[in-house]
């Protein structure tokens, strides 16, 4: 593989414009695109996912969307592996691929490779499963706060799929994930541009807010209804539809899950903004002006 060929990625928080620009770059590069993102790749989750519409999967060709099931096990190292093979892929004809999203550990995997954690015995994990599905995500808390502190004062408290992980790997090996987590990086053989997309934080809540209303219009709570069956899965532990559970079982009304899903998509999109900005690797340009002549002629 020549040392010629470029993956262009573009990073940014949830609904900053990273999809429609994505396409006008992979239309000026001739090319094609990966999704980075760990949910619009689940068949089942669509709108609540803000998956992209019809219209603009029409323009390019886009992989890692819809391409799997919420019964599917799908982590970084699964995605590093599509995402490798797909690149190689479309390198065999073209000179550039363009990959969009925001989970910002997808990307790290893609970029730099990703830890060397050992295989932990599946029961540890289907033990770990039954319990948080029987006492919740305190007990959750309060095992990984305990057993992993070293983890606690630095991982996400508030993601139960994350503390899983953390748990299971303690309990398997004895040491903290954190251990795990500082290996060199891999040398990818081909060029990596990272490119952020930014706006001012009160316009971007404003679009967050809007985009959440929009979902609602066009069916959400029947989307998440249907998938009630799924809700222990990891892949429905997620903004947008863990909300609706309290509200199914009468406890809450629907404005209430509104402005609940507006409130937690925009504390994931700071969330995401603090991973991104760690990474000196990137160039921030604002949504407002930002073009793809602008990136192809660096």
């Amino acid at each position: 593989m020549s040392t010629q060929k470029t993956a262009y990625i573009i990073v940014g928080p949830t609904a900053v414009g990273k999809t429609s620009f994505a396409i006008e770059l992979a239309k000026e590069l001739n090319t094609e695109i990966i999704s980075v993102d760990a949910r619009q790749c689940y068949q089942e989750m669509n709108i609540g996912v803000a998956r992209p519409n019809k219209e603009e999967l029409a323009q390019v060709t886009h992989h890692f969307i819809a391409s799997h099931s919420i019964q599917e096990t799908i982590n970084a190292s699964v995605f590093e592996q599509y995402a490798l093979n797909k690149v190689d892929e479309i390198f065999k004809t073209k000179d550039a691929v363009v990959l969009v999203g925001g989970t910002g550990l997808y990307i790290k995997a893609f970029c730099e490779g990703l830890d060397m954690i050992p295989a932990i015995d599946p029961e540890i994990r289907a033990g770990i499963i039954n319990q948080f599905e029987k006492l919740g995500l305190r007990w959750l808390q309060k095992e990984v706060s305990v057993k992993d502190p070293i983890y606690w004062e630095k991982g996400e408290q508030q993601n139960p799929q994350r503390l899983m992980r953390a748990l299971e790997v303690k309990l398997g090996t004895g040491k903290s994930i954190v251990n795990f987590q500082n290996q060199n990086k891999v040398v990818r053989p081909f060029n990596i541009v990272k490119i952020g997309i930014e706006m001012p934080r009160e316009l971007l809540y404003e679009r967050i807010n809007q985009r959440v209303m929009n979902m609602v219009e066009e069916g959400l709570e029947q989307e998440v209804q249907s998938l009630v069956p799924h809700t222990m899965l990891n892949a429905l532990q997620t903004v947008g539809y863990s909300e609706w559970l309290p509200y199914f079982n009468g406890e809450i009304d629907k404005s209430r899950v509104i402005e609940l899903i507006q409130q937690n998509t925009r504390h994931y999109a700071k969330r995401q903004m603090t991973w991104f900005k760690k990474d000196p690797e990137i160039k921030w340009c604002q949504s407002s002006t930002i073009t793809p002549d602008q990136i192809i002629g660096e």
